[in-house]
């Protein structure tokens, strides 16, 4: 009898307060959203629709998803596929040879971008399953039908993924064997480096400055938070709505967060305050002040 290997490679060293949660948070009930503005069950229907295609194995509908300009950058880090022609060797390389089950936990919609907090289930091979802790990012643009995606971003820990697939063992050979041969085939060596470069992403030195920003938030420490973001880091909620570190400090306050997660130059964290879930994304850099900018994603109001 064979036995289905689960392969799980989130930290718990990471989290703080926040255990895995697989329900999904709705936000209170409101009010009709103001003209021009994108009704939060037609984004999420919208984004649904990726699982959906990807459970059915439906590579036109998949790629048909995505706006003719789309790109996807999976994981961040990683070179990134422009157009419908590369988005379908995309497919062909990592969603149509393998099951994938979204276990959802949170989705935030900030204007039209909708980001998810979820653990991707990848099943590689008839022994072997991996669970992938993510951040999902979908930037959405109106068409004719309703959204397409303009960009899709998926942040989670290449390194971390193929040292827990190595640990796999004999069940993970002939997963790894098939999708090196896939890479090679869909997106030749030039495709195959570019999603090599996902390997890079901040270091624990960095990754540390935003878990202790994160820390000092959740605590209404103010002036450390000031200091963190001193010199003109720009803060914003969203991307372009900008704040003050007093103001994210007090947005934070009393708050806990959970489960970072390092891809490319981009740190990202689950936060809660006072029962409502958001994302923050810290992106950083090489000098002396590690954090260079941060995004805030809360629900719309």
């Amino acid at each position: 009898m064979r036995v289905k290997r689960t392969v799980r490679h989130d930290r718990p060293s990471d989290l703080t307060c926040l255990g895995d949660d697989v329900s999904v948070s709705e936000p209170p009930a409101s009010a009709a959203p103001a003209p021009g503005t994108p009704a939060r069950g037609d984004l999420l229907a919208a984004v649904d629709r990726s699982p959906q295609a990807a459970a059915a194995h439906d590579r036109s509908a998949w790629v048909g998803l995505f706006a003719d300009d789309g790109q996807i950058e999976d994981p961040v880090g990683s070179a990134p596929h422009r157009g419908h022609d590369r988005i379908g060797r995309f497919y062909d390389t990592f969603i149509g040879p393998r099951d994938i089950a979204f276990g959802r936990s949170v989705d935030v919609v900030h204007g039209f971008t909708v980001v998810r907090d979820l653990t991707l289930h990848v099943t590689m091979g008839a022994e072997l399953t991996m669970a992938i802790p993510a951040y999902l990012r979908y930037d959405l643009t109106p068409v004719r039908d309703g959204y397409a995606i303009t960009r899709l971003r998926a942040h989670w820990e290449l390194p971390s993924m193929v040292l827990e697939f190595a640990r796999g063992g004999i069940a993970s050979v002939r997963p790894g064997l098939g999708l090196g041969r896939g890479l090679l085939r869909n997106q030749g060596p030039a495709g195959a480096v570019g999603f090599a470069s996902g390997f890079r992403r901040a270091g624990a030195g960095r990754r540390r400055q935003v878990t202790d920003l994160l820390d000092d938030a959740c605590a209404g420490n103010e002036v450390a938070v000031r200091r963190r973001l001193s010199g003109g880091v720009p803060v914003t909620v969203g991307d372009a709505d900008r704040i003050t570190a007093s103001d994210l400090a007090a947005r934070l306050r009393g708050g806990r967060w959970q489960k970072a997660i390092a891809a490319g130059s981009t740190v990202t964290a689950g936060v809660e305050v006072d029962g409502q879930r958001g994302v923050l994304f810290a992106d950083v850099g090489s000098g002396r002040g590690a954090v260079s900018a941060v995004r805030l994603f809360v629900e719309d109001r």
